[in-house]
């Protein structure tokens, strides 16, 4: 079901329309899924399906849906002729565009490279696939970035680029420091803003991890003024805390509407981490999980 498209609109009001800036991750993982006599593109449609279908009846809803790429391309054997991922993904999304027609999807593949492949990729995410919005990395400069954003500005589509990213090893780059003394995920930042400016384009955002909040307060603060579209991981299974991440942010004064707050493997299946078996209610599980968590990230 294709759209009209003005990414940063879609935002607000699915943020005004939800209540909250929930962004749901979808990750599947094998081995946390029941059923495991099934295909794995059975298993995963099995799980998201009846989670996506109970949210739908209770009325429980995210501002956001996230799926990572990776997560079903790994479950292909193209040398087989075996495409259960890509299937899976497909099936996915054509569900999350019935039952959530308003929600935006953002398509998680942390893409990048030299210009023309850049185009592919983002011909990729906004056309084979028609997400909303894709994640990019910025570390090949402004020709690799480019073609996402000039693309993203023509459809009126959305782009997150990387700039402190929520994981353990974001330090080893991100916070290098500069000739000037600055570190280098502020540079990014401006680089963010700079190539939005560039572009014309609204959508342009960038991923802060919700795993350093001193960080994510000094960012916050300067894309505020910018108007600049945050996605921000790292919520539940990396060990971020929502209500600190909303508080820094009305604390840094930014928009909330133009957030997205995303929690994956915590929300949709932290038995795995547990190490404890499928609850045989899953389904009402989760979405009492969403609904928690819709709550703490309120606006």
């Amino acid at each position: 079901m294709k759209r009209e498209h003005n990414f940063v609109q879609l935002l607000r009001e699915s943020a005004v329309s939800n209540g909250s800036i929930t962004c749901m991750g979808i990750d599947p993982v094998l081995e946390a899924l029941p059923r495991p006599e099934l295909s794995p593109r059975r298993r995963v449609l099995l799980f998201f399906e009846q989670i996506l279908e109970t949210m739908a009846r209770r009325r429980v809803y995210p501002a956001a849906f996230k799926p990572n790429i990776g997560f079903f391309h790994s479950l292909d054997r193209p040398l087989e002729s075996r495409f259960d991922g890509t299937l899976a993904l497909r099936d996915l999304l054509l569900m999350l565009r019935q039952i959530f027609p308003r929600t935006p999807v953002i398509l998680d593949s942390k893409r990048g490279d030299i210009a023309r492949s850049s185009l592919n990729y983002a011909e990729e995410a906004f056309s084979s696939w028609d997400a909303d919005a894709l994640t990019v990395s910025p570390y090949m400069g402004g020709d690799s970035v480019g073609p996402f954003n000039t693309l993203a500005a023509q459809r009126g589509r959305g782009v997150y680029i990387l700039n402190r990213t929520s994981n353990p090893g974001a330090r080893e780059l991100q916070n290098l420091t500069l000739a000037d003394g600055r570190p280098l995920y502020t540079h990014i930042a401006r680089k963010i803003v700079e190539w939005s400016e560039e572009s014309g384009s609204d959508s342009i955002g960038a991923v802060v991890g919700a795993t350093s909040l001193a960080e994510l307060e000094e960012l916050a603060r300067f894309y505020a003024s910018h108007g600049t579209p945050l996605l921000i991981p790292g919520v539940g299974g990396q060990g971020g805390s929502a209500s600190e991440t909303i508080s820094v942010l009305k604390k840094a004064d930014y928009p909330l509407e133009l957030a997205r707050i995303n929690s994956s493997s915590g929300l949709t299946h932290p038995w795995l981490k547990q190490a404890s078996p499928v609850p045989v209610d899953w389904p009402e599980k989760v979405t009492d999980r969403l609904e928690k968590l819709n709550g703490e990230l309120k606006i």
